[in-house]
Parts: C-alpha cells; sequence; structure tokens
C-alpha cells in the first residue's frame, strides 16, 4: 500500500483512488524515492525504522521527506504493525477530576513509553462504551484502560467478559483501573486502590476526635466505588463499639447539587437541629454542597458539624474550611496501568489469559473541618 500525503512536491503521479483538492496533489512513497534515488523498497525500510539500511540510504530518503513535506500514513502502518504502538484509556467525562487524573497519568506513562495514548469518553452510555472498546480493537491498541466505578451486575459482567476476551483474540489486553473485575477466570488486568480502606480510615479519624454520631452521606445502590466506602463507614463504628443502631445513612448520589440537596432535605426535615455532629460525604463535591446547605441554617464547620469527603479533588483545599478527605493516588492509578500492562506484556509476549490484580494505598488528609464535638 502505497502512504500518501498532502504535500507541495512537484514529481508526478498519485495514489490509487486519491481525491486531492483542485490545484494540489498527494506526495506518495513514488515521489520520495525519485527525489532521493533509491527503490520504493528503501524507502519502505528506511521510515519503518526496523530493517537495516545503509546510513547514505537513510540521509537520502529524510532530506527528500523534508523536501517533499511527506507525511507517512499512519493507518497504513498501523495495518502493517510497523507504527508507533498505541493504547486507549476509556472514561466516564474528561470534565470529573478523577478521570482527568487518571488519563492524564495514563497519557504521561505511555508517552515516555513511546506509546501514543487516545483518550474517549463514553458519558455513561454503554452502547458507547463497547463501541469505543470494538473502535480500539480495530485500531490494533495494545492495552485499553478502562476507568471508574459501575453497578456491579450480572449485565455488567457479561459486558467486561464480552470485552476482555474480544479484546485478548485481537492480541490486546484490557484493564480495569478502579473498577472491579467480572469474574477470577477473565483474562484483565486490575489495578485498583483500597477503597474501603480509605473510608475507614477516615471515619475512624471523626471517632477518634470523639464524635459517635455520624452521618454518611451519597448512596448509590450497587455502585462499586460506594459500597466499599459505606462498608468501611460500617466497620469503624462497629470496630468502636458502636451498635448498627448507631448507623445513619442518607441522601441519594454523589456530586455538589446531590450533597446540597439531601442536607437541605435532612435540615429541613429536624428544624435545622441535627442528631449528628459529623458527616463523611461520599465524595469532596458532595461535602461542599452539604456544607454550603448547613450554612444557610446557620451551621458552622468544624464548630456544630465536622465534615470529611472523599477523593481529595483540588477544590478540597479551597474550601472554607479547608476540607479534611482521603486521598486517591488517581495519577498514579494511571501510570501504574500502563508500567503493569507493558512489564506484563514484555515478560509474556503471547498475552496473558489469566487475571492479575494489583491494588494501591489511600491516606487521609488532615485539614480544618474536624474538631472535637460540643457538649
Amino acid at each position: 500500500m502505497a502512504e500518501t500525503s498532502p504535500g507541495p512536491g512537484t514529481a508526478g503521479g498519485t495514489s490509487p483512488g486519491a481525491d486531492p483538492a483542485p490545484g494540489t496533489r498527494r506526495v506518495t512513497i513514488r515521489d520520495v524515492a525519485g527525489r532521493a534515488g533509491v527503490s520504493v523498497a528503501t524507502v519502505s525500510r528506511v521510515l519503518a525504522g526496523n530493517y537495516p539500511t545503509s546510513a547514505a540510504a537513510r540521509a537520502k530518503v529524510l532530506r527528500a521527506v523534508k523536501d517533499l513535506d511527506y507525511v507517512i500514513d499512519g493507518r497504513a502502518r498501523a495495518l502493517a504493525g510497523t507504527g508507533p504502538k498505541t493504547v486507549a484509556v476509556i472514561v466516564m467525562s474528561v470534565d470529573s477530576p478523577f478521570y482527568a487524573n487518571v488519563a492524564q497519568g495514563v497519557e504521561q506513562e505511555a508517552a515516555a513509553r513511546g506509546r501514543l495514548c487516545m483518550v474517549c469518553s463514553h458519558g455513561g452510555d454503554e452502547a458507547r462504551e463497547l463501541a469505543l472498546v470494538q473502535m480500539m480493537r480495530e485500531q490494533r491498541a495494545e492495552f485499553v484502560v478502562l476507568v471508574g466505578g459501575a453497578v456491579e451486575d450480572e449485565r455488567y459482567r457479561a459486558r467486561l467478559t464480552e470485552y476482555a476476551h474480544g479484546l485478548a483474540a485481537a492480541g490486546s489486553r484490557l484493564v480495569l483501573c478502579g473498577r472491579p473485575a467480572p469474574s477470577p477466570d477473565t483474562p484483565v488486568l486490575v489495578v485498583e486502590y483500597d477503597n474501603e480502606a480509605g473510608a475507614y480510615a477516615v471515619v475512624s479519624h471523626l471517632l477518634s476526635a470523639g464524635h459517635r454520631d455520624i452521618l454518611y452521606l451519597g448512596v448509590l445502590p450497587g455502585y462499586s466505588t460506594v459500597e466499599p466506602r459505606i462498608a468501611g463507614y460500617r466497620r469503624a463504628l462497629a470496630d468502636h463499639g458502636l451498635p448498627p443502631s448507631a448507623e445513619r445513612i442518607r441522601g441519594y448520589g454523589l456530586g455538589r447539587s446531590h450533597g446540597y440537596d439531601a442536607m437541605r432535605q435532612i435540615l429541613a426535615d429536624c428544624d435545622g437541629r441535627p442528631d449528628f455532629t459529623a458527616v463523611f460525604a461520599g465524595d469532596d463535591q458532595a461535602a461542599a454542597g452539604a456544607m454550603a446547605a448547613m450554612r444557610e441554617y446557620g451551621l458552622r464547620t468544624p464548630e456544630d458539624v465536622s465534615v470529611v469527603g472523599y477523593n481529595n479533588d483540588a477544590l478540597a483545599e479551597d474550601l472554607n474550611p479547608p476540607l479534611t478527605t482521603v486521598n486517591i493516588p488517581s495519577y498514579e492509578l494511571g501510570r501504574e496501568a500502563v508500567r503493569l500492562a507493558l512489564a506484563e506484556a514484555a515478560a509474556s509476549p503471547a498475552r496473558a489469559t489469566t487475571q492479575k490484580r494489583h491494588v494501591l494505598g489511600t491516606h487521609t488528609v488532615l485539614r480544618d473541618s474536624v474538631a472535637p464535638p460540643r457538649r
């Protein structure tokens, strides 16, 4: 297949099927060969970079490429297996700090390893997610990193199993980043963080400050990133000797608007006199919304109600007061996904057919939103 590009060259001929704009023409590999005074095969070898060629021939070809402004057809090189390797990262949205940080980590590490990174988003649309995975198969992506939580039901498991086996059949690999694996025998690489331990630690911090009436805010039934946080909250209460009746779990959804609306409703129901002294919000955005609602009722943080969050988003440090929260190593999750996938491929060029899991730790970031409860 002749690789072509638009260019200012004057050598004759265009590739079959090319349809240049009026007054322009496409520079072909034959044009480069003619300018360099070498064969088309020599040009192809020089551009592929994986065949031995003389220094003189290489210099002539590269000079001709520059003179003619010739651009290699990346699609043709990918099909021939000689182009730069590609990795893909698929997220729900690119405007979320968590997803953006993971994608940044994938891109930075991929670039450092000589890979091209494609970042895609599906907006929560399962059909779009499936289409993106299929496109990455067609693009011969070295591996596909799928990021973020999901409702872990039978439909999810079937979908992920299909992704994993489909990519494996194409010589690729599915990497799940902060996302649950469908079953132990599915050929995926899982890079995750200790979600439950992070929740346990931050709730234990509230308990150590003297709080016994702690509200958890932000429920998403079955959601793989929320359920472990609730489990950590419950385990911390139990380990500090509190009965199940001490649990206060309220509010549907994460994000600022959900946190604000849920807290407004909670405070309206109790005439602004809450029966809790601290709030553990499911994410930092929900914590920000809850704090705003409490201010409208004249409640101060942390003098009246202490608040902690989860994620350690950039806004957490800028809230008033700055928010105590759980740091997720989101950027490092992305970098580690690339490192582990490439290390695995190097160790087993035939591609792994088993599941491997790697867990990164979380830690509590202490700021000014927690104080001992008022008597």
